[in-house]
């Protein structure tokens, strides 16, 4: 299920991150908050399922004491869960003695962060906006790992698939495509999110490239004057998806499920996101 996981960029919609508050954190890029960590880090604390992914796909994993709620890989089940993206849980965190806490940081988690930093708990901030974004945060987690080969790996791998995928786009048709996280509100990818920028390298339109923020509810009435040559559903919930589907200008769209988690979270899989991506833009594409 991906309930949680959408459930999540629902909350951000619902904030109203701003393409300001995005570029700001962007241009600082990971950061540390608190007392820089000595030695080698044996006790970690992830915010986000984000940044689990990293630590797992690392093979790290055994480092990991907590996660969030949002944490649904079968890895972490047993882990205790220190709240959520906006709510975390200071003293749940600091229960566990962690030597380093992962966030993915927001106006709505910015001050129980800091009082966990203020508490003697080294806390890396690490925004997981854009493509770059995860790169760096990729990075950034394998330095503080002592997996810093693992974590160029994965970045380059990412980065080849990127190029690649770009070269045979060139050659396909361009759609105009609408990317979807949930019906009721309407919440799509808007410009700034890293999603926006893997329909971009998929060879798309993103149809709602003209919203004010990277994951903004839209309104249907704007949906359905783009008339999207592609809607892709990357909800978990299908209420009011049929009242959608069959609206003028919506209706004679093709929709289209993403096939996993890849495209729903920045992490380690981001190429193999895009790739399913470019799949279901460019079904008649040989495999």
């Amino acid at each position: 299920m991906w309930m949680m996981r959408i459930a999540s960029l629902l909350l951000l919609a619902v904030l109203g991150l701003s393409r300001a508050a995005h570029a700001a954190d962007s241009q600082r890029g990971p950061r540390l908050l608190g007392p820089k960590r000595e030695g080698k880090v044996r006790r970690v604390v992830t915010l986000a399922p984000s940044l689990t992914e990293m630590v797992l796909a690392m093979g790290a994993g055994d480092t990991l004491v907590g996660v969030s709620r949002f944490d649904e890989d079968k890895a972490v089940a047993a882990l205790p869960r220190v709240g959520g993206f906006v709510d975390p849980s200071v003293e749940a965190v600091i229960a566990l003695k962690p030597d380093l806490v992962l966030v993915q940081p927001g106006p709505g988690n910015q001050r129980p962060v800091e009082r966990m930093a203020e508490l003697g708990v080294p806390v890396l901030l690490l925004p997981l906006h854009t493509v770059a974004d995860t790169l760096a945060a990729l990075r950034a987690v394998g330095t503080a790992l002592g997996r810093a080969k693992e974590a160029e790996a994965f970045v380059s791998r990412i980065e080849a698939t990127r190029t690649r995928i770009r070269e045979a786009a060139k050659k396909r048709p361009t759609p105009r495509v609408l990317l979807v996280y949930g019906f009721e509100p309407l919440v799509v990818a808007g410009p700034g999110s890293f999603a926006d920028e893997l329909l971009r390298d998929a060879g798309a339109v993103n149809v709602a490239a003209d919203s004010g923020s990277a994951y903004p509810v839209y309104s249907v009435e704007r949906a359905v004057r783009a008339r999207p040559d592609v809607v892709v559903d990357a909800a978990d919930v299908d209420v009011g998806k049929e009242k959608l589907r069959n609206l003028s200008g919506l209706a004679s769209a093709r929709w289209v499920e993403v096939p996993s988690f890849a495209l729903l979270q920045p992490g380690p899989s981001l190429g193999k996101g895009l790739e399913e991506l470019f799949g279901l833009l460019h079904p008649d594409m040989p495999k």
